[in-house]
């Protein structure tokens, strides 16, 4: 049987572990989605790329010294995400580069760094951990990481938003009406990292970006006003997370990249039949030759 029958669900329910997965995805999801959405509307889809691999050094240097220790783990993390963000900000203000070009060295670099660390003191096992990590296998101190960033991330969106939003649109006039540019460029980067970080811990550093960038790419086809997209985002994000967890558990796969898959799938889908998708700009394209 290829689609998962109703009964599936219930192992959210009889399985504490699936459980655990579904209220650290659905986490994720809240504290991921509308940062994907930012970074989608300040043309930085590259910086989630760049900071999901940054961390990978730091989490790298921690399993050295503490093993799969959530605190060495997310400590070295956090570390890593923000000297490499931190580096590459500095980099693109102090020479002709910009900051796209500047945060893909560090993250090459970075990324180069963390599975050098892991290939050679620890083993094959180890790094295909820190880099798809494991929803299945989430605990209840990684779910108190993951809650609590997901709150702050809410928190600062609250309090910040309307800074936030102009900053996407211009910063520049941010900058000189205000002064409080880099105050709102630095906040978001730091609220960045620790999705990043709080996402390694279930997903590893390469499918946390597919979390965060899918979702916020399939609302931008269905959506224009950016209350819509947030909620747009918000609800692919947890339509993957619920769908992919019991992809995973039905058919035996890896659960980060099945939900990796589904939010890819949704997007694929939205990519055609979406308002703003390839159909309806081929329709809007004949209309207008036809006028």
């Amino acid at each position: 049987m290829l689609i998962p029958d109703i009964e599936l669900f219930s192992a959210l329910s009889e399985f504490a572990f699936m459980r655990r997965a579904l209220v650290g995805s659905v986490a994720l999801a809240v504290g991921c989605a509308p940062i994907g959405v930012l970074l989608l509307l300040r043309r930085m889809s590259l910086l989630g790329d760049a900071l999901s691999h940054a961390v990978l050094p730091g989490a790298a240097i921690g399993f050295l010294f503490g093993g799969l220790s959530l605190a060495w783990l997310a400590g070295g993390g956090l570390i890593a995400g923000l000297l490499v963000a931190l580096a590459a900000g500095f980099a693109a203000r102090k020479t002709r580069l910009n900051e796209d070009a500047s945060f893909a060295g560090f993250y090459l670099l970075a990324l180069a760094i963390g599975v050098l660390i892991v290939s050679k003191w620890g083993s094959s096992v180890d790094l295909i951990h820190l880099l798809f990590g494991s929803v299945l296998a989430i605990d209840d101190p990684s779910l108190l990481i993951v809650s609590s960033v997901a709150s702050i991330t809410l928190i600062w969106l609250a309090l910040e938003y309307r800074g936030i939003v102009l900053e996407c649109a211009d910063s520049g006039f941010v900058a000189a009406t205000t002064g409080n540019g880099a105050r709102f460029h630095i906040g978001f980067v730091v609220i960045a990292v620790l999705n990043f970080v709080a996402a390694f811990q279930a997903m590893g550093t390469l499918m946390a970006v597919g979390l965060m960038m899918l979702p916020a790419a399939t609302a931008r086809l269905w959506a224009e006003r950016l209350s819509m997209l947030f909620v747009t985002a918000w609800i692919v994000a947890l339509t993957s997370c619920l769908l992919g967890l019991v992809a995973s558990y039905q058919w035996d796969l890896p659960s980060g990249p099945a939900i990796v898959l589904v939010a890819g799938t949704l997007y694929c889908i939205s990519l055609i039949i979406a308002p703003f998708g390839l159909w309806a700009q081929r329709r809007k394209a004949r209309r207008h030759h036809a006028i």
